[in-house]
């Protein structure tokens, strides 16, 4: 008769049953038996427009044209080095929008260029949207869009407010 597994040890195997748990990825030996694992396609990426945008979503990916850029930050420090941050307005043709770049990003937003934001976020700032892009998204300058740029529709304007929801008790 097999002795009951004690709490806290690290045992091989399944785990026992009844506990909810699973085992994560393929056994040890499959890289053995199968060969060399497939890689997996990506996928498509799918372009949205900035009167799509919504306040805390992300993983956006968008084309559009840089309107102006003005500098806000630049700061030198003995630890982190130069920090610049500055705010760009880009449309396309659904609308405009303020991006927040910072230190590269700064260098490729120039004026008059178009470029494609990949895995952008939007965060709030005094209660309007920002798009920005961190470490795990991407800034490409491309062609020249062929699009005129709706600047009539700021979506960087627009005030939100966050409100609680009370749930209604029968």
């Amino acid at each position: 008769m097999s002795t009951p597994a004690r709490r806290g040890s690290f045992r091989r195997g399944p785990p026992p049953p009844g506990t909810g748990y699973v085992r994560r990825g393929p056994p040890a030996d499959a890289a053995k038996t199968r060969g060399p694992a497939a890689p997996v396609p990506l996928r498509k990426p799918v372009f949205t427009t900035i009167d799509q945008l919504r306040p805390q979503t992300h993983g956006h990916t968008l084309t559009a044209r840089v309107l102006s850029a003005r500098t806000v930050l630049e700061k030198h420090s003995p630890h982190l080095g130069r920090t610049r941050v500055a705010e760009c307005l880009v449309g396309d043709h659904t609308g405009t929008i303020l991006v927040t770049a910072r230190n590269d990003q700064i260098d490729l937003v120039k004026p008059d260029t178009t470029v494609i934001f990949r895995n952008a976020k939007i965060d709030m700032f005094k209660g309007t949207m920002r798009l920005a892009v961190d470490k795990w998204g991407r800034i490409e300058v491309t062609d020249a869009a062929d699009f005129k740029v709706k600047e009539d529709n700021n979506m960087s304007l627009v005030e939100y407010e966050l409100v609680d929801v009370a749930e209604e008790e029968d």
